[in-house]
């Protein structure tokens, strides 16, 4: 599974809530760029300096930090990937990770929600939590970025068929709500 929506969308919330009502394990590369970061690996040193200035990771470095977080034993049973793809490239080297273990993408779960609500809901954050990639300037470029890049990628699923599009604005109860239902929606066909 994987849930999709621009920055500030509530994909990480969403996703971490799936995961504990679903029992699969959430992957965020968010977290996991961050871990690296943190460790200062070199996929990570390298990852920081675009992180920084509010501009996706490159395709080859994310790459290699999915695969190497998809080859771990807990995705065994199912996995819900938030934030990966974000490129049509990305969906391809995806496709062939899956591949090579015989899996699949089910459904991809796009939550929607209005630019102006999402540079208000980043900027709340960004007061909250301190980071270095929400200010304005930067969270304009990275929705820039989505709008771009990442719209390819829920084309190319949409064409597979499995994109369920739900609403992210609102409470997170009732966002949650509509997440579950679509899922079973799915389960259901």
């Amino acid at each position: 599974m994987l849930i999709i929506g621009p920055p500030g969308s509530g994909k990480g919330t969403q996703a971490e809530r799936i995961s504990d009502r679903l029992g699969v394990v959430s992957i965020s590369t968010g977290d996991i760029f961050r871990v690296n970061v943190r460790g200062e690996t070199p996929l990570g040193i390298e990852a920081k300096k675009y992180m920084d200035n509010g501009d996706f990771v490159p395709d080859d470095v994310t790459n290699k930090m999915v695969r190497h977080r998809l080859s771990e034993s807990d995705v065994r049973n199912g996995f819900l990937l938030d934030g990966y793809p974000r490129t049509a490239a990305q969906v391809d080297y995806l496709d062939a990770i899956l591949a090579k273990g015989e899996e699949r993408l089910d459904v991809v779960l796009q939550l929607t929600a209005d630019d102006e609500e999402l540079v208000h809901r980043l900027l709340d954050r960004a007061k909250e939590v301190r980071r270095s990639d929400d200010n304005k300037a930067v969270i304009r470029l990275r929705l820039d970025l989505y709008h771009e890049q990442t719209e390819a990628v829920v084309d190319k699923y949409a064409a597979r068929g499995i994109v369920t599009l739900v609403d992210g604005i609102g409470p997170i109860d009732v966002v949650t709500d509509r997440v579950m239902q679509a899922i079973k929606a799915v389960q259901a066909v």
